[in-house]
This record gives structure tokens, C-alpha cells and sequence, in this order.
């Protein structure tokens, strides 16, 4: 709708006043209700108009001290919208319950015109004082909406395009309202439909850290339609107390718990202290089996009102352990301390072995600080299983981002972890685009492989690591930035700071606690681990006793990562609950072939990659110390003897891919004779 004349938008209020175009189908039912509420509840005048107001400072003061926990919280969402709005004008106000704006984020240079407006801090926007608006109807009805130009009451605010939506409490009461507004706005009330989707998408993530901000003694039981979300940003959130009783939600997981009892939305405060199990097929000793150690599609939980959901679920965070006095003579000052619990996310990982057992107590006790850890372990020891279980153990309300260092190309590596603006590159994304490293805001990176970092991109990762603050690529502003750092690697990174291949000051930032998860071929739990991974792939599936030796004797250099594949090899071609020697992989059936003395050996790690003075001789030591100095030849060597199969070069030296690839490049060998064909469909 064009811009009218002030004499316009005011006979269409009250001729609509006067019943005379009730119905009629140019405005919105919703817009007209709240034309009616203006005129019969807060006895407004549209003829009067009214400038914005803006509160005493005083007065605001108080406003915003009341709402300071929310602000605090609210922040971080607030600037990473306003962040990815850039450049299209738009005006961020957080108001309170009463209205009042408490935040507030604009461009400075429209001050002036931001304050006459009332879209700055301080300004009063309830309904009956500014009439129909965004803040003040989001108040009255309780849900997002848009309220665009001539929808506004008072002819004053019809320049403008409002968009808001509502934040819930835990206990179901509206205690603020974000809005997105605009000076001016395109004619199409439709155009600030995506406005609409990312304010209210906003709201819901607000909600949510609040929530988990209060309830770190709580059950979390967090809900998704949709599986491929649900760990990272889902749909609705609730926590529980130890007897399994509701003691706070998000308005999205009220709606779900009201929906499924047949509760009126109005009565959503009667949920709270009312048992799961009386809205799902659930009680609170179900709780464990929806923890993240389970695949988010297998995570699976039916309301009472025949929904399907997918869920969540995160333990309490326990508090320190409480000294105990030990059973000594009084005189003695001995004590002791009770072993922390450890959650079972990190429970999961171990089948009873002791070293590992040790080892998870403590990350029990590291998983809710934000120390940086680093993982230590072979390749397939479950370096990122434990990354993630020391997430879900973290009760951080943010996502897990799980980034392999060597998986992603040199030439994009940058892009992909700190992300860029519009227009920063020819040919990328017109909108830019969000980094790695930003998206783990108010959770978890996870740096895999480490090592295999470039020495320039770790310098800007020290910076991260050491201001919580992130600038993408053609930004002149850095962002706040909250995220917990966990890296591993299967590298001795010491061994590359020596090298000058890893800095030394990074490796002080993120070593500052060490796990080391010890191999496969070393653990006790062996057995245990073969019994529960082969019932994972069929109920009931157990090897025979000759299959089982065949397993133990095996050296596991995949580690877990074999372990598992050679039990989907046996479960693929083997029918009934047993399966024998006949249907293990070749690799475990070769164990058997070998000396006793031999398979009684650990088998040998590979030494410590180098950058590349190595010679793979025709021996069975594929290193050979005396080989060549001269790097490009040692590698050309190296894929000789591989006969171009790069990823047998990479087992050989116990580097990725990609880093074979990369030295590839480097080191130019496209431009050398080389003497050595790629074998065909091998790499």
C-alpha cells in the first residue's frame, strides 16, 4: 500500500470504527482486530497522533537493570542478527514486558532520525500509548508478527515496517518482545516475510539459552520434527527435575505439551510440575537413551496426542565433589573425595576398560569448563566421539562443529573456518557467508587433525583463541565470540613445533588439559567392545569362539574405526546370531597366517610424519632413515613405490590425504618428470 495522506488513514479507521467497511478485504482480519482493540479498550483517537516517547533516563535505568540477565543473554543473538542484516538498514529493538525498548542496535549515523521515530533505546511502545504497532501487539496476543506502514493506528508510525516476536520465561510468561523495524520499506507487506522467519527464529534461540542458563541442575529434554537439527538448533527445548517433572520450557515446547493433553494455550502455566510421562510415551528412566552417544534419527519419542519427535536429552551438570571424612582416627586429617559421576555420554565410550575409565573421570571433570582440551590417540581411537561426548556432557547450549583440518582444501580453509562478507570474493555467495568457527557460537569447535593446519591460518586461529573475538574475510569489525576448543590429532605435536611446522604458542593455547586415548590393541575391554558393537549391527549377533580369537589377535591399526567395519563385514555376510572366521575381512584372517611371536607383538605405529626427507624401500620397513634429503624427491619416491596410490603414501607416512595432495602442489611435482603412473582407480 503507498504512502496516504494523513486524511485518508484516518477516515479508513473510523469508518472501519463505524462498522462501514468491516470485512473489507484490503487490510488484514488481525491488523483490524487490533484497530478495534485501539478504539474500544485503549480509547484512542486516530486523528490525534502521537511522536514517539522516549523514557527518562532514570526511568530507564530501571527498565533495563529488571531485564539485565535477559540482555546479557540476549546479546549475542541480537548482534549476530543485526550481522546478518548488514547493509539493509534494519533496527534491532529488544523491549521489555512493559514495552519499554532496553537494547538496541542501529546505525549510528541515523541517530537522529532513529530517535524521532522511536526506534532507539528508552522508547515507550506499548498499545495504548503508540497504538497498533509490533512491540505493543506482539505484548497484547503473544505471537510474531508484522505490522507494516499504514497498519499502524497512529498515523505517525505508518513510514515504518515493524516485525516482531515474543520471548517466553521458563515458566511460560512473556517477558520480552525482539523487533526488526526499518525506516523505510519496500511497498509489499510480504517483503519483510523472511524479517518475520529470522526474528522469530531468534526468539527461539533467546529462549532457549536462557532456559539452559538457569537449569544446569536440570534435566534437559530438547525436541525436533525433523532429525538433521536437532542437535544443533532445535525446535523446542524443556527441562526436567530428578523425578522427571516439568520445571521449565520454551514457548515452542509449551505449545507441544499443551497440544498433546488438549491444554488450552491460555492454561500453559498448569504444566508446569506435571510428570513426562503424562505427555509422552516416557518417563524419566527413559531419559538416558535419547543422550547424543545414539543417532539423532534413533532418538525417536511419541506424544500423547500421536506426534512423532525426535529428542535430545542432557544430564545435570553435578557440582564439585563434597569432601568426605575418611574412616581414620579422628586425630588424622585425611580426606577423601567422591568420585565425580561421570555423564553417561562419556560413560558410553568404555566397555570396562580401567585406563580408559580413568581417563573419562577426568574429562568428566573438564567437560563443563571451558578449558581448552586436547585429544591425543591414534587414527580411528575415537578422538571425535570423545570431542563430542565431552560436548553433550558440557551442558553448552550451543552446537558441536566438528572441522577436519585435512580434509578441507588449502585454497578454502580460510573461507570455510572464518567465513566472508558479501562481495569479498568473485564468485562467492552474494550473501557471504558464516565460518565454521562463528557457527560453534555458545558451544563446541572441534579442530580434528590439528596438525595438518597451515602455519598462516594458525596465526589468525591464535588470535581467535586469545581475543573470543572473530573478523571474517573483508570485515573491518571483529564479532564476540563464546566458544569452548577442543582439537586432536594423531600427530606428537611437539614433534612439529620443533619442525616449524606448528606454533608454539598455539599449542600452549589449546593443550591447556591433555586426554590421550589409548589404542585398541592395548585396551581390556576388547571382548566387551566386540559384543556391543556386533549387537549394534543386528540384535543377538556374537562371533564363534574361533572368530573371537581371530579378532583378539588382530593388531586393530584402524582401532575402533576397523573394529567396527570388519563387524559390519561379518554382519553383511553372515545370517543368524553367529558369525565365523568365513566372514571376516581378509586383513583380520591375515593375523592368523602370521608368526605366533609376530602377532604377539603390538604392530608398529608409524614413525612421526616429517616433511618428507623419507624413502620407502623395497623392505618390509617402509622407512628408510638414510633415504634422501631432498623432500620433493623423497615424496616422488614414496608414490613410486605406491605406484601413485596416495592413499597408501598417506597410511605409510600416518598423514591424511589431503596433506599428501597439498605437498603434491607444493612441491611441484606436476612440473617434474616424475617416474611413477597413477594406478588406475586406486585414489
Amino acid at each position: 500500500m503507498n504512502a496516504r495522506s494523513y486524511a485518508s488513514h484516518v477516515q479508513e479507521i473510523e469508518s472501519f470504527g463505524l462498522g462501514l467497511n468491516r470485512g473489507a478485504p484490503a487490510r488484514d482480519a488481525a491488523v483490524l482486530r487490533r484497530w478495534q482493540r485501539c478504539i474500544e479498550r485503549h480509547r484512542l483517537d486516530p486523528a490525534a497522533t502521537c511522536e514517539a516517547y522516549i523514557v527518562p533516563e532514570g526511568q530507564l535505568r530501571v527498565h533495563r537493570e529488571e531485564s539485565e540477565p535477559l540482555i546479557r543473554i540476549a546479546r549475542s543473538g541480537l548482534e549476530r542478527l543485526y550481522q546478518q542484516l548488514a547493509g539493509l538498514q534494519y533496527v534491532l529493538l529488544l523491549a521489555d514486558r512493559h514495552g519499554i525498548t532496553v537494547d538496541f542496535l542501529g546505525h549510528e549515523g541515523d541517530a537522529d532520525a532513529l530517535r524521532r521515530a522511536g526506534l532507539y533505546l528508552g522508547s515507550d511502545w506499548r498499545e495504548d500509548r503508540a497504538g497498533t504497532c509490533a512491540v505493543g501487539a506482539c505484548l497484547e496476543g503473544g505471537e510474531a508478527l508484522i505490522i507494516h506502514q499504514s497498519d499502524h493506528f497512529d498515523y505517525t508510525h505508518t513510514p515504518l515496517s515493524c516485525t516482531a516476536a515474543p520471548i517466553y520465561d521458563h515458566r511460560g510468561e512473556l517477558a520480552a518482545v525482539l523487533d526488526l523495524s526499518l525506516l523505510r520499506s519496500p511497498e509489499s507487506r510480504s517483503s519483510q516475510s523472511l524479517a518475520l522467519h529470522l526474528v522469530t527464529a531468534t526468539a527461539r534461540r533467546i529462549e532457549l539459552a536462557h532456559l539452559m542458563e538457569r537449569s544446569r541442575s536440570d534435566w534437559v529434554l530438547r525436541l525436533s520434527r525433523s532429525p538433521d537439527f536437532l542437535d544443533v538448533d532445535p525446535d523446542a527445548a524443556l527441562t526436567l527435575d530428578g523425578a522427571g517433572r516439568v520445571r521449565g520450557m520454551t514457548q515452542a515446547a509449551a505449545r507441544i505439551l499443551a497440544q498433546a493433553i488438549s491444554l488450552p494455550w491460555a492454561e500453559r502455566r498448569d504444566l508446569l510440575g506435571l510428570p513426562l510421562e503424562r505427555f509422552f510415551e516416557l518417563d524419566v528412566d527413559g531419559l538416558p537413551s535419547l543422550l547424543r552417544h545414539r543417532l539423532a534419527q534413533d532418538r525417536i519419542v511419541r506424544a500423547r496426542d500421536g506426534s512423532i519427535l525426535f529428542a535430545h536429552a542432557i544430564e545435570p551438570q553435578r557440582g564439585g565433589a563434597t569432601p568426605v571424612r575418611d574412616a581414620a582416627p579422628a586425630t588424622s586429617t585425611t580426606t577423601t573425595r567422591t568420585a565425580s559421576p561421570v555423564p553417561q555420554a562419556l560413560r558410553a565410550l568404555s566397555a570396562g576398560d580401567a585406563h580408559l575409565d580413568a581417563l573419562l573421570h577426568k574429562a568428566a571433570r573438564l567437560a563443563p569448563q571451558r578449558l581448552p582440551v586436547m585429544i591425543q590417540g591414534e587414527t580411528g581411537a575415537g578422538k571425535e566421539y570423545l570431542a563430542r561426548a565431552l560436548h553433550a556432557a558440557s551442558g553448552r547450549p550451543g552446537p558441536f562443529v566438528a572441522i577436519n583440518c585435512a580434509a578441507i582444501p588449502e585454497t578454502l580453509l580460510e573461507s570455510e573456518l572464518f567465513g566472508y562478507l558479501p562481495g569479498t570474493y568473485t564468485g562467492g555467495a552474494s550473501r557471504g557467508k558464516t565460518g565454521l568457527v562463528e557457527a560453534a557460537h555458545r558451544g563446541t569447535l572441534f579442530l580434528d587433525e590439528i596438525g595438518d593446519m597451515p602455519l598462516h591460518l594458525q596465526a589468525k586461529l591464535l588470535r581467535v583463541l586469545s581475543e573470543s573475538e572473530i573478523t571474517p574475510l573483508g570485515a573491518r569489525q571483529p564479532k564476540p565470540l563464546d566458544l569452548r576448543v577442543i582439537s586432536a590429532s594423531h600427530r606428537p605435536l611437539a614433534v612439529l613445533v620443533d619442525q616449524g611446522l606448528f606454533r608454539q604458542d598455539l599449542l600452549f593455547r589449546l593443550n591447556a588439559a591433555q586426554l590421550s586415548l589409548p589404542p585398541l590393541r592395548l585396551r581390556q575391554d576388547l571382548d566387551a567392545l566386540i559384543d556391543r558393537l556386533a549387537e549394534a549391527q543386528r540384535p543377538g549377533l556374537r562371533p564363534t569362539p574361533e572368530a573371537r580369537a581371530l579378532l583378539r589377535a588382530h593388531g586393530w591399526p584402524g582401532n575402533l574405526r576397523e573394529l567396527h567395519n570388519a563387524l559390519c563385514h561379518a554382519a553383511a555376510l553372515s545370517e543368524g546370531p553367529c558369525f565365523g572366521p568365513e566372514h571376516l575381512p581378509e586383513t583380520v584372517l591375515a593375523a592368523a597366517a602370521e608368526e605366533p611371536q609376530t602377532r604377539a607383538m603390538p604392530p608398529r605405529l608409524p614413525a612421526p610424519p616429517q616433511e618428507l626427507p623419507l624413502h620407502v624401500s623395497e623392505a618390509a620397513d617402509p622407512v628408510d632413515p638414510a633415504g634422501p634429503a631432498d623432500p620433493a624427491l623423497a615424496l616422488e619416491q614414496l608414490l613410486q613405490r605406491c605406484q601413485g596410490n596416495v592413499s597408501e603414501a598417506a597410511r605409510l607416512l600416518g598423514v591424511s590425504r589431503s596433506t599428501i595432495h597439498r605437498r603434491i602442489q607444493r612441491l611441484a611435482l606436476g612440473e617434474r618428470r616424475v617416474r611413477w603412473s597413477p594406478a588406475d582407480g586406486r585414489d
